[in-house]
């Protein structure tokens, strides 16, 4: 069990800062091994992971530092139940993407995923074979709450198998695993939905 976080606001405020520091620790319920971020800011993927709960973490590490160029957030994160090696923490990314999954991919040994998927991957977390091929067609056993951060902003994968909540705030939206996170995390909220899977298998 592990927490997904999705953030996309504009005109981001001091009350919003807030709001995320909020959302953050409100989500270690779900994990508390490990805490991360990343964030879209001068066209570039940013991340930072660090193996300590949201608390410490929101010590650490200031979500204003996180604001764009044109005073906007958009971030994915994710609080980790450790499930195996603590140096395998999430998001998952590069420069131009990041992804924040709950859920498992494969039952299948890191030793034999180049064989079996054609993919090659730098670490053990299963998560990061969605990384590689991000279409939940192609894991038909797999259980899938995830997002996608690219340049674009942000995307969202689910089968079913993991909860995913979505909310519409004032000048944004946020997504989180539960509900209850999202009503706890102090963010005024127009209209919560859970995100269900509809047969698209990626949604924008």
């Amino acid at each position: 069990m592990c927490a997904v976080i999705g953030i996309e606001i504009s005109g981001v405020t001091a009350q919003d800062i807030s709001s995320i520091r909020h959302l953050f620790i409100e989500s270690r319920i779900r994990g508390k091994h490990a805490t991360g971020v990343s964030y879209l800011k001068e066209g570039k993927v940013h991340t930072i992971k660090e193996p300590v709960d949201a608390v410490e973490f929101m010590k650490n590490n200031n979500p204003a530092d996180w604001i764009d160029e044109n005073g906007d957030i958009k971030a994915v994160a994710h609080c980790r139940y450790s499930t195996s090696d603590l140096r395998f923490n999430q998001p998952i990314a590069d420069e131009d993407l990041s992804l924040v999954h709950n859920g498992v991919i494969s039952q299948e040994l890191p030793e034999n995923w180049k064989e079996l998927y054609e993919l090659d991957c730098e670490t053990a977390n299963d998560s990061e074979l969605l990384f590689h091929r991000p279409d939940p067609t192609a894991w038909e056993t797999a259980s899938i709450s995830a997002l996608l951060l690219d340049r674009n902003g942000i995307q969202y994968m689910r089968n079913g198998k993991r909860p995913l909540w979505t909310a519409e705030v004032d000048r944004g939206k946020i997504y989180s695993s539960t509900q209850d996170i999202i009503k706890r995390s102090g963010f005024k909220t127009l209209e919560t939905s859970r995100v269900d899977y509809a047969g698209e298998d990626l949604q924008p």
